[in-house]
């Protein structure tokens, strides 16, 4: 899609956490340099309350002269709360309550409502597949009815059962589906699927049990379907699409549902994701759309406690839509970053950041992440040295896929040892990956009465290093603690590891700042030990850690890569762990270990033999 320029944008904060995220993430169009035109309006409960209308007639004039909606959140509450919340004069005007949500889709004409979800936190069995839920038909099209109209009621009096039930004591709500709205959502989906490379597309219905409706769905799938030969296509009940998202969610591409099943799917794939924290949307028809995260509004929240994720991505859909998928594409892997680093992360993810700071931290990696691209684009140098630079960026993201026990067996396939003995995490959980800044520190003669400041080398540090300190081993003493750690926060390093001891242990772990170390004390090293060399050679336990050397520490412990080989560790590591998964699933199957391991060759890992496909 030709880019737009400039979008016109209508932002609706809405309620709750919907104003929370909204505002947090909105400074990434900014960064990004994206050409926005962001106009703010009215929506949700307060309006509703004030005004009788839960959309006001300014609101909907703000939508037609835009390009697109980005929405926050809503509360919306049954009608019987909702006029129980109106002020007493509106109270006698009797307006009536519909959600924003139903206003906008069918105001809009919004067919379609789009659900990517894709591994975000843990990539030992990486998936990615979208949900693709009708918007204006199915059991949510609004024929729900309490007590029965005579109409449905002299209908079910055909049967013999519900003939003698009173039309006051049942309820009904009608699947009304059509050929035009199936026909174009099917359309919609395999489009989809041909758009992002996903080989399949499932409907998720319920043909066993709704025959006569299953049938006619199914009939217009097939049709569909034959207009795109490249793309598998199947039926499958959904209540097995769901069973099948939690066990093994990578065997999917596009996913489309009516309108009730595809609301249930969608939360079981932002379940499948990690949250509902995590999960964006898009609502898209032939002449507009809205962009959503999928989280309500969080009434009972506390201030600044959310999870700013899914309104991150949400935009990101938005700039992919417009025609900006590298911006786009740039947000994602700041999330990704950020969540996988587990230093600025909300409490729903184990962590203990807010909002804001969550927020501010996509930003600054959006930032660093532009930057790297504009450095691409405009930097005069030599084209090998900008080359390497970009390289490099991309290959520390993708060790973040990896674990150190899959670099470790890389590194011992290209004759390096790695590990740093005796150094382990501080806290659970955390994972970091950077080049090593090195600090060298060395005993007094003599312990002095006064303390030096040998920790100001930090102000120096560039951004997203780690930093490594070499106490030799010494327990006895710290050269890490609470102002060190942050500062680090504060200058956006990645993390440390201590050839010594640390302390303040409660106040680090904490701030879910990544410490590897040999041990904890609480006597300072202030007075007992200096700083002797500053980026220099650092020899840990048998290791050389070189300035500039790529640090990898997860639970397993601390490696380093050095620089000139971090092209050919990450090749192996990623090549080993595909071995490793192709083992497993072939245990899954039925094979015996014995039988994986020489079927793929796991004498060398690292090679991605598959004998069963040898000549």
């Amino acid at each position: 899609m030709k880019p737009i320029d400039p979008i016109k944008i209508a932002v609706l904060p809405g309620d709750g956490i919907g104003i929370e995220v909204t505002e947090a993430a909105i400074p990434v169009f900014e960064i990004l340099d994206v050409p926005a035109i962001l106009n703010y309006g009215d929506i949700g409960w307060e309006f509703w309350k004030k005004e009788g209308a839960a959309i006001p007639s300014r609101t909907w004039q703000l939508i037609a002269s835009s390009d697109t909606v980005l929405l926050g959140a809503i509360t919306s509450k049954p009608q019987r709360e909702a006029k129980q919340e109106l002020g007493k004069t509106l109270r006698k005007s009797n307006p009536y309550y519909v959600s924003p949500v139903i206003q906008l889709r069918q105001g809009l004409d919004l067919f379609a409502n789009v659900r990517p979800c894709f591994s975000i936190n843990d990539q030992s069995k990486p998936f990615n597949f979208c949900i693709i839920r009708e918007n204006s038909e199915g059991l949510y099209c609004g024929f729900d009815y309490f007590p029965l109209p005579k109409t449905i009621h002299s209908l079910l009096a055909e049967s013999q059962h519900w003939q003698t039930i009173p039309a006051e004591e049942a309820s009904c709500a009608l699947r009304l589906q059509s050929k035009y709205g199936l026909t174009r959502l099917f359309d919609f989906a395999f489009n989809h699927a041909l758009q992002t490379g996903m080989p399949r597309v499932t409907l998720a219905d319920k043909p066993n049990v709704l025959r006569e409706s299953g049938e006619f769905a199914r009939k217009i799938f097939e049709n569909t379907a034959q207009k795109y030969p490249k793309i598998q296509a199947d039926i499958l009940n959904v209540d097995a699409v769901a069973l099948w998202l939690i066990k093994s969610p990578e065997k999917f591409g596009v996913i489309v549902a009516e309108n009730m099943f595809g609301d249930i799917l969608s939360d079981v794939g932002a379940g499948v994701m990690g949250g509902l924290g995590l999960a964006p949307s898009a609502n898209i028809g032939d002449k507009g759309s809205y962009f959503e995260p999928v989280h309500g509004s969080g009434p009972r929240m506390k201030k600044n406690c959310a999870n700013p994720s899914a309104m991150f991505l949400t935009i990101s859909m938005l700039l992919n839509h417009f025609g900006y998928p590298d911006r786009a594409k740039i947000i994602v892997n700041a999330v990704m970053q950020v969540i996988q680093e587990k230093r600025f992360i909300t409490y729903d993810l184990g962590g203990h950041a807010t909002t804001t700071d969550m927020a501010n931290a996509v930003i600054e990696h959006c930032a660093r992440l532009m930057a790297s691209c504009l450095s691409t684009e405009s930097n005069p140098g030599p084209k090998q040295n900008i080359i390497e630079s970009d390289t490099t960026c991309h290959l520390l993201q993708q060790l973040m896929h990896c674990n150190s026990a899959e670099i470790s067996d890389a590194l011992d396939a290209c004759g390096i040892e790695g590990g740093l003995l005796n150094i382990k995490p501080l806290s659970p959980g955390m994972k970091m990956v950077g080049p090593a800044y090195t600090i060298q520190y060395l005993p007094r003669e003599k312990k002095e009465a006064a303390f030096h400041n040998a920790a100001n080398y930090i102000d120096k540090v560039p951004r997203h290093s780690v930093i490594v300190i070499d106490n030799n081993g010494q327990t006895d003493c710290t050269v890490w603690g609470d102002l060190l750690t942050h500062t680090a926060l504060r200058n956006n390093i990645i993390g440390t590891v201590v050839h010594g001891a640390v302390r303040d242990v409660e106040s680090i772990r904490s701030t879910n700042y990544p410490v590897f170390c040999a041990g904890i004390y609480m006597r300072s090293g202030k007075n007992r030990v200096y700083k002797a060399h500053e980026q220099c050679p650092l020899f840990i336990n048998g290791v050389t850690i070189n300035p500039g050397d790529i640090i990898f520490a997860d639970d397993n412990g601390v490696l380093v890569i050095p620089n000139d080989l971090l092209q050919e560790v990450v090749n192996k590591a990623l090549v080993i762990k595909l071995t490793e998964e192709r083992i497993k699933t072939a245990i899954e199957s039925g094979s015996t270990l014995e039988q994986a391991r020489e079927d793929y060759y796991y004498e060398q890992p690292w090679l991605g033999i598959n004998k069963n496909r040898e000549p």
